[in-house]
């Protein structure tokens, strides 16, 4: 199969080496120093389950350069979703699929809407990863992808990306629920991702301190109740769940502490903004996610304003 990685960082870097290793032909799409680096070295995925050196294939800047693929694995941080879907035009036969690896829960309908007639389905990743340097990286728990059709439905474009990944070694489900399993995992993106970047800690800090379990959770609670306006039910229990799935993770950094600290543009917006936006419309409060949006904003502004200086 002819795949495109559209973002090749820690998450789409780290399968597309997985599908590249499973002999299918995978063009990875980056930019900056990650794109030279890769174009001088190749990706290394420096993996507890064992490691991967990709050389063999094509590393551009430019979709022109790479032509109709049959999968798109969409992999770019939410903020440029649509920018970046715009450019998928050179890519797009007319039964390409776009699979969104991205946090968030409304990237594949900002997809959608640009690409209507194509398939377009949303991942969760599972993965502990993160670009160590540019060209390599570091994987050291997780890998699994739960996806679907936002429908629910069991189309053949599922069908044919559940066993492209089986055969290339990678952990996968099939949801006919897939947006529900997205609120999930904002129930852990919206505390934790914004707790670890305004007090610089690491998972293992956040669990194990008894006054960052509570604000998570108080967070967690936010979510909860944001869910409920898109018709999404998020158990109780599923905080607890949270938690025990957090505490194996270790001193693991968070995707957005990993931002903060490489000096790149926060997803805040996708993690907290949403929140806060959806309980605003509907009369509510959420007033520990407004002090995370507002603090990160801070962040972030002054990240853009020294990346563009």
């Amino acid at each position: 199969m002819r795949i495109a990685v559209m973002g090749a960082g820690a998450v789409g870097g780290y399968f597309g080496a997985k599908l590249a290793a499973s002999s299918n032909q995978v063009v990875f799409i980056a930019r900056g120093s990650q794109l030279k680096a890769l174009r001088r070295n190749g990706l290394a995925v420096e993996s507890f389950q064992g490691d991967l050196h990709i050389r063999d294939a094509l590393f551009t800047g430019d979709p022109n350069a790479v032509g109709p693929v049959d999968l798109v694995l969409f992999c770019v941080k939410s903020y440029d979703t649509e920018a970046v879907a715009q450019s998928l035009g050179p890519l797009m036969g007319p039964a390409t699929v776009i699979l969104s690896l991205q946090n968030g829960v409304d990237n594949a309908d900002k997809i959608a809407r640009l690409w209507e007639n194509h398939d377009v389905l949303a991942g969760v990743v599972y993965i502990a990863s993160q670009l160590f340097q540019p060209g390599t990286i570091k994987h050291s728990a997780g890998g699994k992808i739960v996806f679907g059709a936002q429908d629910g439905q069991a189309h053949v474009a599922t069908q044919a990306v559940e066993r492209l990944f089986s055969s290339a070694g990678i952990s996968c489900e099939v949801s006919t629920d897939i947006r529900a399993v997205q609120w999930r995992k904002l129930l852990w993106n919206a505390p934790f991702c914004a707790i670890s970047c305004l007090t610089r800690a690491t998972v293992k800090e956040i669990v194990e301190s008894d006054s960052l379990t509570k604000l998570a959770l108080a967070c967690m609670a936010e979510v909860r109740e944001a869910a409920t306006t898109q018709a999404v039910a998020l158990g109780p229990e599923l905080f607890a769940e949270t938690f025990h799935f957090s505490k194996g993770l270790g001193n693991f950094k968070s995707s957005m502490l990993q931002d903060l600290e490489a000096g790149k543009p926060l997803e805040f917006e996708a993690f907290n903004g949403i929140v806060l936006d959806l309980l605003q419309r509907a009369g509510k409060q959420a007033p520990i996610n407004q002090v995370f949006y507002s603090a990160l904003k801070y962040l972030d502004e002054k990240i853009r304003v020294t990346k563009f200086a």
